[in-house]
């Protein structure tokens, strides 16, 4: 960790940017779907823009959706699948569990695509991913391009969603450790942490922080307390981004500058100690162009996290269970 480096950092994603999309054009491309059906993007987007418009706390809700079916086996869909009486999927694993929605939302755009495209060509894992990146420009972030052509698992790991999520106590160390298994470095994990510029988590995933943390604004401890007693209330919400929690900026980089920083994981990219993740931090809190654009190339790189492509898998007719 001590080597971890703002320009080392910026250098060695130019020369990984280089590689990257070779590699990932092979199995997924931009245009996946231009002739097989041209209407699968633009119906995704309608179906997922009708979703943001009733209810905006719904963009990040599929936005950590795609997220955490990504760190888990890949982008193949697998959260989406529903336990049965002899499948144990990831929808009850302890990060999952009365934490991750959106699925009807999911099953209403996989409904739309079915009938715009005339037949099941569009993935569950492609809904996923490009539902994420609507959400994130709905809300006023980048609209990057999405690579495409995932093919759905026909299973899901229970345990590895519980092994391989990474939970709001860790520190610094376990969460760049935690990115690195998957191929993700210091600099992936600072800006896809900004995707909490927007959204709510529980009080069960904060009171350890607001209630024992050090580096943390008193004014706001006291705040978050007010709604997340010592004990009960586990459920009740409060936003990850005090200042704008249902827009995509900066602000969450801001939040942190100031002690803010709602989970304990959060707060642990930036210390004022000069420690690994401070720069990065300063930096985007200030600049909204260069936090756009890195969000952009690190969602598509998280996004050819291990996909299924080819033969491999299959395109599920329905979402929540296997063809």
């Amino acid at each position: 960790m001590a080597g971890f480096n703002f320009l080392l950092v910026c250098k060695l994603a130019a020369i990984v940017a280089t590689f990257v999309p070779i590699h990932a054009q092979a199995q997924l491309s931009p245009n996946f779907y231009d002739q097989l059906c041209p209407a699968a993007l633009p119906t995704i987007r309608d179906v997922t823009s009708q979703a943001v418009l009733q209810q905006p706390r719904i963009a990040p809700a599929l936005l950590r959706l795609h997220f955490h079916d990504c760190f888990v086996q890949g982008c193949d869909g697998s959260i989406l699948l529903d336990d049965t009486p002899g499948f144990t999927g990831e929808k009850t694993a302890l990060p999952n569990l009365n934490s991750v929605r959106g699925f009807d939302v999911v099953d209403r755009i996989k409904t739309a695509v079915n009938a715009a495209c005339g037949g099941n060509v569009v993935s569950c894992a492609d809904i996923l991913a490009v539902a994420a990146r609507d959400s994130v420009n709905l809300l006023g972030g980048p609209n990057y391009t999405v690579l495409l052509g995932r093919r759905d698992a026909r299973n899901a790991s229970r345990d590895e969603a519980n092994s391989r999520l990474p939970p709001p106590f860790f520190n610094f160390t376990q969460l760049l450790a935690n990115f690195e298994s998957q191929g993700l470095d210091g600099k992936d994990l600072i800006v896809l942490s900004g995707a909490h510029t927007m959204g709510y988590a529980r009080c069960t995933t904060f009171r350890g922080r607001i209630y024992n943390d050090s580096n943390i604004d008193p004014n706001f401890a006291d705040l978050r307390k007010q709604t997340c007693p010592m004990s009960g209330g586990d459920n009740n919400t409060a936003p990850l981004d005090v200042a704008t929690p249902i827009r995509f900026d900066t602000q969450y980089f801001r939040g942190l500058l100031q002690f803010k920083g709602l989970l304990h994981s959060d707060q642990e990219l930036f210390t004022g100690n000069g420690a690994a993740g401070d720069a990065l931090v300063r930096y985007y809190s200030s600049n909204t162009e260069a936090f756009f654009a890195d969000f952009g190339a690190s969602m598509i790189k998280m996004g050819n996290l291990r996909p299924l492509t080819g033969a491999n898998g299959e395109i599920r007719q329905n979402c929540r269970r296997v063809n």
